[in-house]
């Protein structure tokens, strides 16, 4: 039986990518070579490993072999990079999922300080909610996420961020140094469904209030456009103030609420080589860890269209929610 680690990972992108020319792309070949060394691995094995109707998924026996697969890529893999490493610079492709506010807040300075330092290495970075992330660092999808919470012992510490209002500029506490959250009571709250919202909570819990009733959004530009558009406040980690125009602002709370942001590999297997070249050089150059300070006042975001108007009005906190209709 022959099988190759090119068919291995030509397989592995189909199911990770959704499609064969997704696949092709993440590849760089064309999309009948993946077809072809899909085909040459049903063939080596004697089953068929994908499901080609509609989205590609693995057959019963696909799924059986996905996990040995992602391992047998990852050790393919890590032995040339060793043997690089052996040889002079690491070099290679690793994959690093993280959420948007990292993506924007922190990725931006640290990736080509990574590629100034390992210039022979490829950073494909993926973005995603916090649930994400790690099912993607989970399930193999990934070699590297930056999740929300502190370091394991392996992991680095990227950045400390601390909650704040998020607020029109025109608003009347907009300009305030600091407020507190029971400030906000008059207007309607909107709360980021994408791992935000047990810290809002938490800033309650802090001034003996429960969470009022609020708009729940996943996509942190929806968020934003409502901010914009004057359908609510909300509380959002420091970090989103990379995101922001000159109509939005930020104030801090009297009730400090924070979050760490770590750069990790699986907790439940041995590490991509890259994976640990990369978080020791962040173990060697920290960050600061501060969080980031607003934008100037010209910078001009495109507003997201919104597909119909909106119900200003707030859901109670009774597990039913509305979803904002408005598309990035």
């Amino acid at each position: 039986m022959n099988v190759g680690i090119t068919h291995l990972r030509a397989f592995l992108a189909v199911l990770d990518s959704g499609s064969f020319s997704g696949a092709a792309d993440e590849l760089d070949v064309s999309q009948s070579a993946v077809s072809h060394s899909v085909a040459a691995l049903e063939r080596s094995l004697g089953a068929a490993v994908l499901v080609r109707t509609g989205r590609p998924r693995p057959t019963a026996f696909g799924e059986q072999i996905l996990v040995p697969a992602r391992q047998a890529v990852a050790a393919h893999a890590a032995i040339c990079e060793l043997a690089d490493r052996r040889n002079g610079q690491p070099s290679g492709t690793v994959r690093l999922a993280a959420p948007p506010t990292a993506c924007q807040g922190v990725l931006p300075t640290l990736l080509p300080r990574w590629r100034e330092a390992f210039p022979q290495l490829n950073v494909v970075l993926l973005e995603g909610d916090d649930g994400e992330v790690e099912e993607w660092l989970r399930r193999g999808a990934v070699e590297l996420s930056v999740l929300v919470g502190p370091p394991s012992e392996q992991g680095v510490l990227l950045s400390t961020d601390t909650f704040q209002a998020l607020l029109r500029r025109d608003h009347p506490l907009a300009a305030e140094p600091r407020i507190d959250i029971t400030d906000l009571d008059d207007d309607p709250l909107i709360l980021s469904t994408g791992g935000c919202e047990k810290y809002v909570r938490q800033a309650y819990r802090l001034a003996r209030r429960p969470l009022p009733g609020a708009h729940r959004v996943r996509d942190m530009g929806t968020l934003l456009a409502m901010v914009r558009s004057g359908i609510g406040v909300s509380i959002v980690p420091g970090l989103t103030a990379t995101m922001l125009d000159h109509r939005l602002a930020m104030v801090p709370l009297a009730q400090r609420v924070t979050r760490s942001l770590t750069l990790t590999g699986p907790a439940d297997r041995p590490w991509h080589p890259l994976a640990d070249v990369l978080t020791a050089w962040c173990r060697r150059h920290p960050t600061d860890g501060q969080d980031t300070g607003p934008l100037p006042a010209d910078r001009d975001l495109p507003l997201p269209v919104r597909t119909r108007p909106l119900d200003p009005r707030p859901t109670a906190d009774t597990g039913s929610h509305r979803e904002a209709p408005v598309t990035a």
